[in-house]
């Protein structure tokens, strides 16, 4: 093996809820009568990006809405959130890291997020995981489509210089997971926190915590 993938920043930490409450405060400054509550917003997540979860709850409710704007209200108060606030990485993902550091095993972080997202993350973590750990770190400008498309991860396979039979990937989603499917490379299910039930059948295990034990099979 020579690289390892996370495949989301849910895969280093969990955030499910804290997007899932900005999306609320963003509803309430736009003067929507909109809440996603855990349950809705769980199904909501089988809509990959936060855009598209918006206007998919638009067209459903036949309501005509600035998505664009609500995504970047949204994002505004996720990051003045995990900039103010302390996170621990999920469990495992430290010891991982370290131990592909150590054996010279590249990292990636597959994510089409924002770079803004991205930079919150890692503002939250505190150092306990950093941007230099990463050899490669993806965002939604690098690519035209994002997943479950797998146009990232073949950005991350050229940038990391490895097949895909030479790598892993760690995904906390169906959608994302399927991404790494489609791009033929050997995905692990670790679920967020509203993923846990869902149907990862394809992927090679699931994982309840995160250890070395993936790079030994």
């Amino acid at each position: 093996m020579k690289a390892i993938i996370f495949g989301s920043i849910g895969t280093l930490v969990e955030t499910s809820d804290v997007q899932r409450q900005s999306f609320n405060h963003a509803f309430k400054e736009m003067g929507l009568d909109w809440y996603w509550d855990k349950n809705n917003y769980k199904k909501l997540l089988k809509k990959s990006g936060g855009r598209n979860r918006v206007e998919y709850f638009a067209s459903i409710n036949h309501n005509t809405v600035d998505s664009k704007k609500i995504r970047e209200l949204k994002t505004q108060y996720f990051n003045r959130y995990l900039k103010s606030n302390t996170i621990n990485p999920r469990d495992g993902v430290l010891e991982v890291i370290k131990y592909a550091k150590l054996n010279n095993i590249k990292i990636g972080l597959a994510s089409t997020t924002s770079i803004e997202n991205i930079d919150a993350i890692f503002t939250t973590l505190k150092d306990k995981i950093r941007k230099s750990d990463f050899n490669f770190i993806g965002n939604n400008k690098l690519i035209k489509r994002v997943k479950p498309y797998s146009d990232i991860y073949f950005e991350a396979l050229k940038k990391l210089g490895v097949k895909e039979s030479e790598c892993i990937a760690i995904e906390d989603s169906v959608e994302s997971a399927i991404s790494a499917y489609k791009a033929k490379i050997e995905c692990f299910a670790y679920p967020g926190l509203f993923h846990l039930d869902d149907d990862f059948s394809f992927c090679k295990k699931y994982l309840n915590k995160l250890d070395i034990s993936i790079f030994e099979n």
